[in-house]
């Protein structure tokens, strides 16, 4: 169930259909939501009682998360594979949308319903097409409608010389133990982010955000 106390994200969730709705609490005197979900008023205290965060604004809504059918993806897309840091699996979901990557799977990854989560990626992980699968499910899958899948490793080709012309999923590892060696087997290049000497690995938002731009470098305006 989720807890959400941000006007925008709230209205961006119900219009891209990612949430349902059970109750809205708010302190304001009018609501400008549209949606079928009782609205209650109550006092400010009440939703200060119950948000997950210090500050909330005057409204809280509560609800569950619906996943939409898992798609084929038809342009680039991000593949976390593992990660348990909701600060990272947020900050790169939002980095994500921002750098056109329109789907993103979450494979054995942090909830998507973490308030941490949604908070880091400033509600994009409400903004459809995020997928959670088991890693069982999305190696069939992966199998099924051909993927080309792109692998993150200190061990692979210079992201800054390779040329990456068809559609490709960017898969980014457990932050301790990399990308698993289930879904490393299908991934057709490994490439790297080149560094000076004596930094062995970058954070894994920071380094997802890097080979995602510069793989869509061309296509952003």
């Amino acid at each position: 169930m989720l807890f959400l106390d941000n006007m925008k994200i709230i209205k961006d969730a119900i219009e891209n259909n990612t949430i349902k709705p059970e109750c809205i609490l708010t302190s304001l005197d009018s609501l400008d939501i549209e949606t079928d979900a009782k609205i209650y008023s109550v006092s400010q205290s009440v939703i200060e009682q119950l948000a997950d965060t210090k500050t909330p604004q005057k409204v809280l809504c509560i609800a569950y998360y619906t996943q939409h059918t898992v798609q084929v993806p038809t342009e680039n897309f991000l593949v976390l594979d593992g990660l348990q840091d909701p600060g990272n699996v947020g900050t790169l979901i939002r980095t994500a949308k921002a750098s056109g990557f329109k789907s993103v799977f979450l494979i054995d990854s942090v909830n998507i319903s973490n308030q941490k989560l949604i908070r880091s990626s400033v509600g994009a992980v409400l903004g459809g097409n995020v997928f959670e699968m088991s890693r069982e499910d999305f190696v069939n899958f992966a199998k099924k409608n051909k993927l080309n899948l792109v692998c993150c490793d200190m061990n692979g080709e210079n992201i800054f010389k390779t040329d990456l012309k068809s559609v490709v999923g960017v898969v980014v590892g457990n932050e301790g133990q990399g990308v698993s060696k289930e879904i490393r087997s299908l991934c057709f290049k490994t490439v790297k982010i080149p560094m000076e000497s004596g930094i062995e690995s970058l954070n894994a938002a920071v380094s997802g955000a890097i080979v995602m731009y510069q793989i869509n470098k061309n296509k952003l305006s």
